[in-house]
């Protein structure tokens, strides 16, 4: 019977402000923390031995999870309690594992026939998947279903097939790992244990269909319009009518949809929200527990997590929004630069032309706020009335007009 360990002990810091209070495999995809998806594909797969390997904010992961029971499954923890690398992420669960494992990397979107056709392999093997910009990634070179190098981040790859961070693995891994250093970066890569199977022509490469790497605040806008292209339409709760629901909109327990409103699916709302009235909610939206999403507003394509406000005659597209956040009436979220270039934030190609902005948890905003494109906005911020948010805002900040 084949194993799973998931790494999920990372905070993410390219991911912050998002992961100022939880881990990265918490932050919510399609209104589930995107480990709740690797989990559900991999159990749908037919494994039901997991082991979670966690450290920053930990407790979120197991409070959530617990014994797995609630999936189906059977989850143990192990604490990596020092960040020292993905190579002993990995030793510290080889006391849990008893022979073959499948090891997953806990920040990305698998799809239930990539995760078969792995397990499918009686090989040791590694997931790759075709990139349009391999340079950000581990490349990886192949011939004839065999991996024949593996090279991180160069500015010259050799092809254009990078390590998905999903592989399949005998126990004789951990020989390799009790033989790797501490890389430039201090840390012990996974990766390094890679290089004798490579020398050997032991690991086998499988292509990926389809893959989401969560690497950055604005990857999960992807990964939401992907996965809510496979919602139902639910309603457990209340609509008034001269409501329009247009596709597929599922709406959780307790919500109220006033009158007036026009909801285009897909779009998952949560439990106990009040949507309108008048409110204009577009695709690929999700809203979690607890919003209240107001008159007059206009609501696409974003990611608002828990018990946020947006409650009167705001715009905001492209965007993910943290919990406890409120908007000043009037507050506005730019989503498009006027030479419709690709957005940057801090120095960083988004490769988006459509992206608003990241907001913290607890952040509040004075009526009629302008928020440009690609504005980062930390944790607990206050953001005084008729304030223009440009730029990266750091946690904490008063921004005043």
């Amino acid at each position: 019977m084949v194993q799973c360990v998931i790494l999920a002990a990372g905070e993410g810091r390219r991911m912050r402000p998002l992961t100022g209070s939880r881990p990265k495999v918490m932050l919510p995809v399609a209104n589930r923390p995107m480990l709740e998806h690797l989990l559900c594909a991999v159990r749908d797969a037919g494994i039901t031995d997991f082991i979670f390997v966690v450290g920053y904010e930990e407790a979120a992961v197991r409070h959530y999870f617990g014994d797995g029971s609630a999936f189906g499954v059977q989850v143990r923890y192990v604490t990596q309690k020092r960040q020292r690398g993905t190579g002993d992420a990995v030793m510290s669960a080889e006391p849990h594992l008893k022979g073959r494992f499948l090891l997953l990397n806990g920040d990305m979107i698998l799809s239930l026939e990539d995760i078969r056709s792995i397990l499918s392999s009686p090989d040791q093997v590694l997931g790759v998947c075709y990139s349009e910009h391999p340079q950000d990634f581990g490349v990886v070179t192949v011939h004839s279903g065999t991996v024949t190098g593996l090279e991180e981040k160069s500015e010259n790859p050799k092809s254009n097939l990078i390590n998905a961070g999903i592989y399949l693995f005998d126990m004789d891994i951990f020989s390799n790992l009790a033989g790797i250093v501490p890389s430039p970066r201090g840390e012990l890569e996974l990766t390094d244990a890679l290089l004798p199977l490579i020398e050997e022509r032991r690991l086998m490469a499988v292509t990926l269909s389809s893959w989401s790497d969560l690497g950055c605040p604005w990857d999960l806008l992807g990964a939401n319009e992907n996965l809510l292209k496979h919602l139902t339409s639910e309603n457990h709760g209340v609509v008034e009518e001269g409501v329009v629901l247009k596709g597929p909109v599922s709406i959780g327990k307790g919500t109220v949809i006033k009158s007036g409103t026009y909801i285009e699916g897909p779009c998952i709302i949560g439990e106990d929200c009040r949507i309108g009235p008048h409110a204009y909610i577009r695709g690929s939206t999700s809203i979690g527990n607890g919003c209240h999403i107001g008159h007059s507003i206009e609501l696409k394509n974003s990611i608002v997590m828990n018990n946020t406000n947006i409650p009167h005659f705001n715009y905001v597209g492209d965007s993910v929004i943290a919990c406890g956040c409120n908007f000043g009436a009037g507050t506005k979220v730019a989503n498009l630069r006027h030479d419709k270039q690709c957005i940057h934030i801090g120095g960083v190609n988004t490769r988006r032309r459509k992206l608003g902005a990241i907001i913290g948890d607890d952040v509040l905003f004075g009526i009629n706020c302008s928020v440009n494109t690609g504005a980062v906005v930390g944790n607990r911020c206050r953001i005084a009335p008729h304030s223009y948010v440009d730029g990266i805002i750091g946690d904490d900040s008063v921004v005043k007009r």
